[in-house]
Order: C-alpha cells, then sequence, then structure tokens
C-alpha cells in the first residue's frame, strides 16, 4: 500500500523538497524554479500539495494551456511537480497524467565576429571585458562566469576548470592565449583595488567575497552591444552561441563542441549547424556542378 503525507506540515513538506533537491545537487536557480511552480500549484489547489489528487494535476495543466502559459513555463512546471510527487513524496502515480508540451525550438541570436569585436571594444573597464570574453573565448554559460574562482585558471593545460555547471557537471573549457593575457591584467588592476585574491572569485561583486550575479553579468553584455551600435537583443548567452557558431564554421569538429560547451546530448550541439552560415556557403550545390546554363562554371569535384 502506498504510504500518503498528508500529515505532514507544510514547512516540513517545503523542507524535505529542498534536501531532497540538494541530494540530487540541482542547481539554486532550478532549485528556485521548482520551489516557485509547486508553490502556486498548492495556491491553486487551495490545500497542501500532498492531498492533491491525479486529477487535480490534469485540471491545473488544462488550466496553464488555456490561459496562454507558454510551452517552456509549461514544461517547467511539470518537471517540478514530477520530481516533488517522485522524489519527495513518493506518489510517482499521481503524475501519470502530466504531459511535456512539444514546442518549435527557435534559432539561436549569433553575432558576426566583427560584431563580437565591437562589442568587447565598447566595454567601459577591462573587468567588464574579462567577463564577455570569458564567456565568448571559452563558451561558457553566465552562470559558469560568475562561479569561476581564480585557481580555475590552469595556465599550464591552458583550460578553465568550471566547476558544477549545468546539471552539476564538471568540465574542462578551452583557455585562449589572449584570453590569459587579459585575465592576468585584470588579476594586476584587481590586485590593486584590494578585490581580487588567490582563493577568490574571478569576477566579484559589491563586496569581494561574493560572485558578480547573472542579473549584473546580462546588463553588462546589453549595454556593451548597444554602446556597439549593434540592434540584435544580446545577453551573454549570445556570446555562448557565437563561440559555438563561430568554431563549427572553422570545420571543428562538432563532437568537440560538444564537449566544450558541456552539452549532454549531440542534438543539443546540432542546433548551430542551422545558424553556422559561412559552413553552407562553402558547400557547393550539385546544380553547380552540373554546369548547364550560359556564364556558369563547372564546379571542380570533391
Amino acid at each position: 500500500m502506498i504510504n500518503t503525507s498528508s500529515d505532514i506540515p507544510a514547512t516540513s513538506l517545503r523542507e524535505r523538497f529542498v534536501e531532497d533537491m540538494n541530494v540530487r545537487r540541482l542547481s539554486l536557480a532550478t532549485q528556485h524554479n521548482y520551489l516557485r511552480d509547486v508553490t502556486r500549484f498548492a495556491n491553486w489547489l487551495g490545500r497542501p500539495p500532498d492531498r492533491a489528487t491525479d486529477e487535480d494535476l490534469r485540471r491545473y495543466q488544462i488550466e496553464q494551456s488555456e490561459t496562454g502559459l507558454g510551452a517552456p513555463a509549461m514544461n517547467m512546471a511539470v518537471s517540478a511537480l514530477r520530481f516533488f510527487y517522485t522524489r519527495t513524496l513518493g506518489r510517482p502515480d499521481l503524475t501519470r497524467k502530466l504531459h511535456r508540451v512539444k514546442h518549435p525550438r527557435s534559432l539561436p541570436t549569433v553575432l558576426s565576429r566583427d560584431e563580437v569585436m565591437r562589442m568587447l571594444d565598447a566595454t567601459t573597464s577591462i573587468k567588464h571585458q574579462a567577463i564577455l570574453s570569458v564567456a565568448y573565448g571559452a563558451g561558457l554559460r553566465a552562470s559558469e562566469v560568475t562561479r569561476l574562482k581564480v585557481r580555475d585558471i590552469d595556465s599550464e593545460r591552458m583550460l578553465l576548470r568550471v566547476q558544477c555547471g549545468k546539471g552539476g557537471r564538471h568540465r574542462n573549457a578551452m583557455l585562449a592565449h589572449d584570453l590569459l593575457v587579459l585575465l592576468r591584467e585584470w588579476w594586476k588592476i584587481g590586485r590593486q583595488q584590494g578585490v581580487m585574491y588567490p582563493d577568490g572569485w574571478l569576477f566579484p561583486g559589491q563586496h569581494y567575497l561574493k560572485p558578480i550575479c547573472y542579473r549584473q553579468v546580462h546588463r553588462i553584455a546589453a549595454e556593451a552591444a548597444h554602446a556597439a551600435g549593434i540592434t540584435k537583443r544580446v545577453g551573454p548567452h549570445t556570446l555562448r552561441h557565437s563561440f559555438a557558431t563561430h568554431l563549427l564554421e572553422d570545420g571543428v569538429d562538432i563532437r568537440i563542441i560538444q564537449v566544450l560547451l558541456g552539452h549532454a546530448q549531440l542534438t543539443t550541439t546540432s542546433l548551430y549547424t542551422r545558424v553556422a552560415t559561412r559552413t553552407v556557403k562553402n558547400v557547393i550545390s550539385p546544380l553547380d556542378r552540373l554546369s548547364m546554363f550560359p556564364g556558369s562554371q563547372a564546379a571542380p569535384d570533391g
């Protein structure tokens, strides 16, 4: 017989939920989103969430759809509720009527190399330039940039150690020579300013004991793009997209790019094949090889 936990106080449920997420090593951002979505469901339900039925969960998802909630938000709620009922309450049977919503994935915004250069030149300080250069030069997520420490720079092996990336995975990212030069310059200036320490954050926030926050990194990227006259909607993740696309256009094997980005699935990385325009331009159409029309030249056989 399945045990229920209807007599568990709400505060204890929340504590158990957080404990289970910590055991699974979910990121703080994911934990925040899961807590938000389960709380929203409990408010909609009007009673403790451990007293819900599978039909309650079904009706909740139907109402989410009817109100026009986007597919990504609906899928996040499904993940949160499945985790809560499966891991915390031990009631996976309650989630059998929850379904993830299919949605077309939009193509990522990618900057040209000239736009990247203009954006980095438009930064207002060496710290900001170093932050954006790490995002582009190593292809890191904004959250990964914020969590870098000085000791994560391995200048002997020319690597950046990414601790607890997405999904709690560790990996090594590439460290370009020019990026190392820039980071060393930032180290000197940061030491003079009293904010850089050997065991400290590579990019401290307002207080040197705390890292710079994600919102600040996003603001830095948006302001630099605006100052560079770039009309595209740009954030720190745009630089990561550009990193992957430019590598692909340079002929780097897509599986290597997958490792550098820290993608668990190759299908995620393959999205960049749809925006690597230089790669497409280098492909010779089979029509050109026929040389049928006036003024055409036969393309060489590959």
